[in-house]
């Protein structure tokens, strides 16, 4: 044999066996992809057809052409349905009767103490006689709780229920059993399903101590200033009815703006305290407990608060409630302006009408007036 036919031959061999294991390959991959060989015919074992099936299915969409999806469009901005609103008209009977209620029951309120205070005075001087008569006890624990009491101002007894009830519910949400009830009924929200209890008693809740502490800090520092201003009956009123109201201004713009969540503190009936505070007296000084130094005037810092809660509320921040505390301070600089005149100095027939029914009524005497 000659050398060119054995090379002939030999390079015969070696592309025959390239394509010999070119087409194993090609076949391998095939079947891997689900493609049958016609020429070559083998039997496959059991279950090996449904995996083939199988992979011939998702091989035949993934070589199928296929559109390029458009992106899909940003998610909408999540808004709150018109009936929404619908919701809102419950809250606002509860605010507007509310409202009602607390000053119908101050103005009672503030009869009864008149006509018990002509009582007790009999009362007073022979507790105080009997006092000089009675031996001294030294180191009398509720003789000092009795001197302490008497030494605060008339603000400051009246506040003192209030921090007493903020502090009771504050350790409330530290029991685990009550955490359902408490989300449910001491936090404001919209969304919720009980809408009109949590509107007052979120006012008295506080989760953070240190936001207890803020809040009652400002309510004890201002509470001589708006109760020797308005009285501690009419102030308490007050303090109610902005509870309410600012619960319900939050409600509007929360659901307006889609931003719903829980919302909870005396923020909004304490910024209806300084408004009204700063509105009624817009020189008084005041100034930061942590820098002395700098004072301001109530009126500035009146100011200030509102362009602070008005941007809040136009650039969405969502630190604060920044519609409770606008909803406050509008409602305190409005009661001081207008609402004195057109609600409490309006009281008398209420106050009539149950002096007549207390005259009326068992152990009435008719010791009282009927106009105060």
């Amino acid at each position: 044999m000659s050398l060119a036919r054995c090379i002939l031959i030999h390079n015969t061999l070696l592309i025959s066996r390239f394509v010999f294991c070119f087409a194993r390959f090609n076949l391998y991959t095939q079947q891997r992809c689900g493609f049958r060989k016609a020429a070559k015919k083998v039997e496959p074992k059991r279950g090996s057809v449904e995996e083939a099936g199988q992979t011939h299915t998702e091989v035949a969409e993934s070589l199928t052409p296929k559109r390029v999806a458009p992106p899909p469009p940003a998610p909408p901005t999540p808004t709150m349905p018109p009936r929404a609103f619908g919701r809102l008209v419950k809250p606002l009977v509860f605010t507007i009767g509310f409202t009602g209620c607390s000053f119908g029951s101050a103005a009672i309120w503030q009869y009864e103490s008149l006509k018990s205070r002509v009582q007790s005075y009999f009362d007073e001087v022979r507790a105080d006689w009997l006092e000089k008569i009675r031996p001294q006890k030294q180191g009398d624990l509720r003789k000092q709780i009795n001197q302490w009491w008497n030494s605060l101002s008339e603000g400051q007894r009246t506040v003192t229920g209030i921090i007493a009830i903020n502090a009771l519910v504050f350790c409330c949400w530290r029991v685990p059993a009550f955490q359902r009830f408490m989300v449910t009924y001491f936090t404001s929200n919209p969304a919720s399903k009980a809408l009109c209890l949590p509107m007052v008693l979120s006012t008295f809740s506080h989760y953070s101590l240190f936001h207890m502490a803020a809040n009652m800090y400002v309510l004890w520092s201002f509470s001589s200033s708006i109760v020797s201003m308005l009285g501690k009956e009419q102030f308490m009123a007050v303090y109610m009815s902005a509870g309410a109201i600012s619960t319900f201004m939050s409600y509007v713009c929360k659901t307006a703006t889609g931003r719903l969540g829980p919302s909870l503190g005396a923020s909004g009936a304490i910024m209806t305290v300084l408004a009204a505070v700063c509105t009624k007296m817009p020189e008084a000084k005041l100034a930061i407990i942590f820098l002395p130094m700098y004072t301001f005037t109530a009126g500035n810092a009146l100011k200030a608060i509102v362009a602070l809660d008005t941007a809040g509320l136009v650039l969405g921040w969502k630190l604060f409630d920044h519609a409770a505390h606008l909803g406050g301070a509008l409602f305190g600089i409005w009661y001081v302006l207008y609402g004195h005149e057109l609600i409490w100095k309006n009281r008398e027939p209420l106050v009539k009408l149950w002096h007549d029914f207390r005259t009326r009524g068992p152990g009435g005497g008719g010791g009282g007036s009927g106009s105060l």
